[in-house]
């Protein structure tokens, strides 16, 4: 059977992808090497999938090209998803920061996008390991289990993040034998680890988690902090960890919304015989608390803390720097920053510029979301102009 279009990648970008050009009327084929469809789907939020954000804008996007996304993120919308949603009947809510998730399993948006490409006639081939990509007229696939042609061609398979799922770098691979040009690629929203005084303070900490500001040059994210056994993570860091680069440090604010110099002086007074992990165990988790007293002030009751001393502390409560080491890579990355270069697509269809009928979706692009939903609207978005190219 000739086909109009042939889709590498049944995760969010390809079956949106896939639906938006069958139900144009395309003869459209899906081919994946996992045994299921949106693998990386059914783990997201924790099972429960946070499918978008009610404040998706083109500004929570990381890209070589801050402005790529915004027409793609302006033809399909959040929007536009929530009303699929909705008419499938998928319960939802919103978590935290517009981040919407199911009030169910994952497996209901899986579940929607397998319907709605079967509404549109789209032929889904699991279990096919490509092991070849040609373009002598139109594009030749080559599976274990034969060969298939289209004149389109859509790389939908995702980027380096979570090589459990069975993540590969087989979209960036076939653009570059094609003279696609690539951003050098790296783990982002990914904890950030430390080594020798940093981390031997913070390993006897891991699980510790309450609210912070992250910052790194000039981005800061208000969000929850979580000590582990390597370093830390949890939605800041994960935030920032996207902006940090090798070499930088970052800085934490262990008390937002708090003037921690007048708070500490105001507590020596009003309470003169407490310890000092006292005092600060009514503003931090306990743990916290007793291990930055212990490395930074006198075993003394805070009567007998110098002003000066209590300031240092809450200069460092207000503002710690910290250098990382690294990260914890692709393994606990959830997305995968840099890959094909925007320069080198079209934003309004994401065709190759220099490759006619070849398109590049979702995270194989170098435009990558902030935590909280925006990188599967980035996939829905840009699957569908995709879908509506070919």
């Amino acid at each position: 059977m000739p086909y109009d279009a042939i889709i590498l990648g049944a995760g969010a970008a390809g079956l949106m992808a896939a639906i938006s050009a069958g139900r144009r009327g395309r003869r459209v084929l899906v081919l994946d090497h996992a045994p299921e469809a949106g693998r990386k789907i059914l783990i997201s939020g924790g099972g429960r999938c946070n499918f978008t954000n009610q404040h998706c804008a083109p500004d929570r996007f990381l890209s070589g090209n801050p402005h790529f996304a915004r027409s793609a993120l302006a033809r399909y919308t959040q929007h536009d998803f929530i009303a699929l949603v909705r008419r499938h009947g998928i319960a939802y809510h919103e978590k935290t920061l517009g981040q919407l998730f199911c009030d169910g399993s994952a497996r209901a948006v899986v579940a929607m996008l397998l319907a709605e490409c079967a509404a549109a006639g789209v032929e889904l081939r699991l279990g096919q390991r490509i092991t070849g990509v040609e373009k002598p007229h139109g594009f030749r696939i080559s599976t274990e289990q034969g060969e298939v042609t289209a004149p389109a061609l859509v790389l939908a398979t995702g980027g380096l993040s979570i090589p459990k799922m069975g993540a590969t770098g087989l979209a960036h691979d076939i653009a570059g034998r094609f003279g696609v040009p690539l951003v050098p690629p790296r783990p982002g929203l990914v904890p950030l680890t430390f080594q020798g005084a940093p981390l031997e303070l913070m390993r006897p900490l891991s699980g510790v988690a309450l609210p912070a500001i992250a910052r790194c040059g000039k981005r800061a994210f208000p969000e929850a902090l979580l000590f582990t056994h390597r370093g830390l993570s949890g939605p800041a860091i994960l935030q920032i960890s996207s902006y940090w680069r090798e070499g930088e440090p970052i800085a934490l604010d262990l008390l937002p919304k708090i003037d921690a110099p007048t708070l500490l002086r105001e507590r020596k007074r009003a309470r003169p015989k407490a310890e000092p992990k006292t005092v600060l165990g009514e503003l931090l988790p306990s743990r916290l608390a007793a291990t930055l007293a212990e490395a930074h002030l006198p075993a003394k009751p805070m009567a007998e803390l110098p002003d000066r001393a209590l300031d240092g502390l809450a200069a460092l409560l207000k503002r710690w720097e910290l250098l990382p080491a690294g990260t914890e890579g692709y393994a606990k990355a959830e997305v995968t920053l840099g890959g094909i270069d925007t320069a080198a697509l079209s934003s309004q269809s994401m065709e190759a510029k220099s490759v006619p009928g070849l398109f590049v979706v979702g995270e194989a692009v170098d435009v990558t979301g902030w935590l909280g939903g925006y990188n599967f609207q980035w996939a829905w978005s840009s699957g569908w102009v995709a879908g509506e190219a070919v």
